[in-house]
Parts: structure tokens; C-alpha cells; sequence
């Protein structure tokens, strides 16, 4: 079958956020089971398509805040009002809806269309409705929204947070309610999103890569412990500042914590123990140059990609519950800890295991291959409810 992927931002050669990533491995995915997959969406500045022969490009668009000025900001702002849409959706009227058909009508003959999280799909669902559709839920946005509103300090963004959540659940059950099937990446989303399993719904179990990792090997950490991430995020910077404040005055002052990521003009306060690093060059060699990884995800939904990622590298961790949604099985060498007091033992305790020679990394192999499993028996499923009926 030919499908048709689309998403805000295209699958692109070079993987970096989350989105990024789980956009690259649900279409190669999709792929790897045999169907034919065409794209449309933009590009954010500074990437390239995956696959350019199969990808249908509406033009290039910075859609992250932070790297934009106010006065770009103020525009999308003016956009969410003049369409009543959320501000995420507003965004995606830079291009027309005589473009959006124009990259249809180049896909040649369709069999459904993927509509990838909701920004996109959301702009243009008249527009797209008329192909049999599947919706992916990377998160439940208007839950999202709403978390976000209730932990704002400042009154006129907790009340632009609480419009884009009123907004999100609307858009969302359209955008169920349109589609054949629903994927989510976490078991509670579906709940959240109002459907039900079987041929309605399923769970997308995610890896990184559709390749399998390498096995374990040799390290020499030069951390005790470290986390990346886009910290600029609001979800992300909850946990950072929990972690920060919760966590790291239980922590031995010897204790060393490295954190790499864009965070903004200036780094959150911290005691002399932890390093801000800034965007580093190699994430991945970031993360083996950690002892342990601290998971600390407290709000939001959908899936921790660097908790796939940790558990995929065989990296020993501690995990909030939070961080662990859409996981079936933690690797061994991952506590559970929800508990300031019990999350900081946790890391002491792996901490000084690791510095006395205990081998605490594991082969992340055996965990790759059951997500990639899962993956792509959910996507069979689930895309088959695109054949005609009858």
C-alpha cells in the first residue's frame, strides 16, 4: 500500500529531538514491513530530508520559540487568534491549502494517509479527510497544554497555555474521530484520548533507530551523572528544576553532574557539583561519558525517547514513573524512584557500585528487538485498517 506521512516537520537525515527521531523510525518502520511511504510537511532550517525522492516539501519553517524573535512569535500569536486554532496549529499556515493539495495530487494514487501528531492534520483536516487516515498521538497535547498552564508563573502565559488546552482537546477528537485507527505511544494516552483497543486503537512501542545498537562496551565516565536534553521546553525544564532542587542537595558534594542541552540566556542556579555544558557535539558520547543516568521526566505524556535511548545503550538509570510511561519492561539495571529521598539514595547507590568496578551497563540488544517487535506488528495492524471495506 502507498501512504502518505503527514507532519509538521518531515523525517530528516540527522535525528536530533524526540519528535525528529520518532518521526525518522515510525516511517522507516512502515517501510521495514513493506509499504510504500511518501512525505509532505516542512523542513526546519539546518536539516535534510531522509529520503528526498519520497518527501514533498512545503518550504522551510522554524517552528521551536526559542529560536525565533518576539516578533515572529507575535505573528503565530495573531494566526492562533485569526483561525482560533492552538498556537502549534497556527503555525502551519505558512503554507496554503492549494499547496497541501498541489503535494497530494504529486503523490500519485494513495491509499490513507499517516497524520502525524496533531499540527499539521489539525491545520488542514478538511483538506485531508478525504483519504482514509490513521492519527499518531506522539502526546496528548491538550494534556500537555494543561500541565503546562497549571505550572506557569505568569498569568498572561498560564492563560495562553489554558486556551491551546481547550483547543488541543477539540482538535484531537476530531482528528480521532476522522481516522480508522489510532496509534499513541503510551498505554495511558488512549485512555486520555477517549479510545479503546483493537482495530480502534494501539500502542506504538518505539526504538531509535530501526538498527540494531551495538553491544555493550568499554567506558570511561568522566561524570557520575548526566542528562541532555532541550531544556528550553517547559515539560523538560519541570524536571530539571525538580531535579535540581530535590534531588541534588541530597547528593554527596563529591557527587559530579554534568547537564547538556540548550537551556536558555542563563543556566538555572546549582551548586558548584553540577556543569552546565551547552550543546555538545556527540549526544551519545555524552551520555557514555555518565555513570548513571537520572530520568527525571514529572509531567507530560506520550514517551521518553532518552529513556528508549538509556535503556537501548545498556546504560544503568534511575526513572520516575513519568519517565518510564510507555516502557512494558525496565532493563534491570534501571530503578524505580518517585520519591526525592529515594530517587537521590538510588543514584548514591549505583554511583558508588560503579566507582568501586561493579559492572552495572547491560546489552540493550534484547530490548531493541522486543520494542522493534512490537513496533511494527502494531503499525501492520493497525495500517491494514486502511484497506477498502467490504
Amino acid at each position: 500500500m502507498h501512504f502518505v506521512f503527514i507532519s509538521s516537520l518531515v523525517p530528516v537525515a540527522a535525528p536530533a529531538s524526540g519528535y525528529d527521531i520518532a518521526n525518522r523510525v515510525i516511517v522507516d518502520a512502515i517501510r521495514l514491513i513493506g509499504h510504500t511511504v511518501s512525505v509532505i510537511g516542512f523542513l526546519q532550517p539546518g536539516h535534510q530530508p531522509a529520503e528526498p525522492d519520497q518527501t514533498r516539501l512545503l518550504g522551510q519553517l522554524e517552528v521551536t520559540n526559542a529560536r525565533v524573535g518576539k516578533w515572529q512569535k507575535a505573528l503565530w500569536l495573531k494566526d492562533a487568534f485569526l483561525h482560533g486554532e492552538p498556537v502549534s496549529v497556527a503555525k502551519m499556515h505558512a503554507a496554503s491549502p492549494a499547496q497541501i493539495r498541489a503535494a497530494l495530487d504529486d503523490c500519485g494514487a494513495i491509499d490513507g494517509l499517516i497524520l502525524n501528531s496533531v499540527q499539521l492534520p489539525g491545520a488542514f483536516l478538511d483538506v485531508f479527510k478525504a483519504w482514509p487516515c490513521v492519527f499518531v498521538a506522539h502526546n496528548v497535547e491538550a494534556r500537555s497544554a494543561a500541565d503546562n498552564a497549571a505550572n506557569a508563573s505568569n498569568p498572561l502565559t498560564r492563560q495562553l497555555f489554558s486556551r491551546d488546552a481547550r483547543l488541543l482537546a477539540r482538535l484531537e477528537g476530531a482528528l480521532c474521530k476522522a481516522s480508522r485507527h489510532v496509534f499513541t505511544l503510551a498505554k495511558a494516552d488512549l485512555q486520555e484520548l477517549g479510545v479503546g483497543q483493537g482495530d480502534r486503537a494501539s500502542v506504538l512501542p518505539l526504538v531509535t533507530s530501526v538498527t540494531p545498537p551495538e553491544g555493550p562496551a568499554p567506558r570511561a565516565p568522566l561524570y557520575d551523572a548526566g542528562m541532555i536534553g532541550s531544556w528550553t521546553w517547559a515539560a523538560n525544564r519541570a524536571g530539571l528544576d525538580w531535579f535540581l532542587s530535590e534531588i541534588v542537595p541530597r547528593l554527596p558534594e563529591d557527587f559530579t553532574i554534568a547537564i547538556a542541552g540548550g537551556y536558555g540566556a542563563t543556566p538555572p542556579p546549582a551548586p558548584g557539583n553540577v556543569r552546565f555544558l551547552g550543546r555538545v557535539d556527540d549526544a551519545r558520547a555524552f551520555v557514555r561519558a555518565c555513570r548513571i543516568i537520572p530520568l527525571i521526566s514529572r509531567t507530560g505524556t506520550g514517551v521518553q525517547l532518552k529513556t528508549i535511548e538509556t535503556f537501548e545503550m545498556g546504560l544503568p538509570s534511575v526513572a520516575t514513573q513519568n519517565a518510564l510511561r510507555g516502557i512494558a519492561a525496565r532493563p534491570e539495571n534501571c530503578v524505580a524512584a518517585e520519591e526525592p529521598a529515594a530517587f537521590a539514595a538510588a543514584l548514591s547507590n549505583l554511583v558508588d557500585r560503579a566507582r568501586a568496578g561493579e559492572a552495572l551497563d547491560g546489552d540493550g540488544r534484547a530490548f531493541h528487538a522486543r520494542q522493534l517487535d512490537g513496533l511494527t506488528a502494531a503499525l501492520a495492524s493497525g495500517l491494514a485498517q486502511c484497506r477498502p471495506h467490504g
